[in-house]
């Protein structure tokens, strides 16, 4: 029979201890806090929307198939209409969720060869699809390599957070300046050839 000292050099029963839940990454903070930031501002303008197109009885929601990370497909939803891009920003409920982030790649549907063929592995597939991304804020450049499929490979291969933020402010910034030139400023006039002319001027001279 073993005494009490005996048992004390015994092996000990391992002690518990809980699980390790890994972190978010910064990128899935950033599209956590600000995309449920923007989700809830963005609510009452994206309710009266969808109130607006629902009593004019045109279709409210526009549904299609995306491939997401790892080639997971997914339902994309969002407001049938471009109006000040509420579109996009309908979609912010995806990014919430974790499908979609605030930036990325744009979401392809399945079958797109731009996903990679075959069972061959892909860059798409190490990244999720982004409500904007480098491509959209940089389709209008005059770069040489502005082709949308290799500025979503250039975000792959230098994607981070500085990245990210430059991208978003970017994409706040250019419809920002466009609608800020289309809005009647105060006193801003257009010149006819003749406006600017001297006195005694006639173009019988």
């Amino acid at each position: 029979m073993r005494t009490q000292k005996q048992w004390g050099r015994g092996p000990r029963p391992p002690l518990w201890r809980p699980p390790r839940i890994p972190l978010p990454s910064a990128e899935r903070t950033l599209d956590l806090a600000l995309g449920s930031v923007l989700l809830l501002l963005a609510s009452p303008l994206l309710a009266a929307a969808a109130l607006a197109l629902a009593v004019r009885g045109r279709r409210v929601t526009r549904r299609s198939t995306r491939t997401g990370l790892h080639g997971a497909p997914f339902v994309l939803r969002s407001l049938d209409t471009r109006w000040l891009k509420l579109d996009v920003v309908s979609r912010l409920h995806h990014v919430v969720r974790g499908e979609l982030s605030l930036v990325g790649p744009a979401p392809l549907a399945p079958g797109d060869a731009r996903n990679g063929t075959g069972g061959a592995r892909h860059w798409r597939q190490e990244l999720k699809p982004g409500l904007t991304g480098l491509a959209q804020v940089r389709h209008r450049s005059t770069m040489p390599w502005d082709e949308a499929d290799l500025l979503d490979q250039h975000y792959a291969e230098h994607r981070g957070l500085r990245l990210d933020l430059a991208v978003l402010a970017e994409a706040v910034r250019v419809p920002l300046r466009e609608a800020a030139h289309t809005l009647p400023w105060p006193g801003k006039a257009r010149l006819s050839d003749t406006d600017h002319r001297l006195p005694g001027y006639s173009t019988a001279e």
